[in-house]
């Protein structure tokens, strides 16, 4: 029984359960960090949807977070078509490429990207990578249902969200690891 002065019994964090909390901690702010991110590009691009596609193997990923304008838009868990995204487009956004895509019926695209982006219900993609230490460790990805050009701003703020995720501590601290 505690005492009247100290009615919590104290809790002595052996270093094991303070890696455990530490790890714990790191995660939470990570994923508020990316929810916030999304959210804000969603409503200062004005688009249906932001996403983050995680690479959680080689260029193996799936959507881990979605920030929506309507529920019915939701990809959460889509993996993505994996004949389309090989290891030459997996380069090409390792070394900064970002896509932007007005019209997906206009742009010269493989045709399987585009019965991907249809069955989704996109007719505007805009693509950034994430890049941490040389890595690909996912991209932010924005969808519109309708014809949406894409302007200087509008790529200029996905990457320095891309950036933002890049950089943050609780990225860095979690080796960039989103469990499934």
């Amino acid at each position: 029984m505690s005492s009247d002065s100290d009615p919590l019994p104290q809790l002595t964090h052996t270093p094991r359960l303070q890696k455990v909390l530490d790890r714990l901690t790191t995660s939470i702010e990570r994923d508020a960090l990316v929810q916030q991110t999304t959210n804000q590009l969603r409503n200062a691009l004005e688009v249906d949807r932001v996403v983050l596609y995680y690479f959680y193997r080689h260029w193996k990923g799936q959507v881990t977070f979605e920030s929506l304008s309507s529920p019915e838009l939701s990809i959460y868990g889509s993996t993505g078509p994996d004949q389309c995204f090989n290891g030459d487009y997996a380069q090409m956004y390792l070394e900064g490429r970002v896509r932007a895509i007005p019209d997906i019926e206009t742009e010269p695209i493989a045709p399987c990207h585009r019965d991907f982006l249809r069955n989704m219900q996109v007719r505007a993609n805009l693509v950034v990578p994430i890049l941490t230490s040389n890595d690909l460790w996912g991209l932010l990805v924005a969808h519109h249902q309708s014809i949406h050009p894409w302007s200087h701003q509008d790529i200029e703020q996905m990457q320095s969200g891309a950036k933002t995720l890049a950089t943050a501590p609780s990225i860095q601290e979690s080796n960039g690891s989103i469990p499934d």
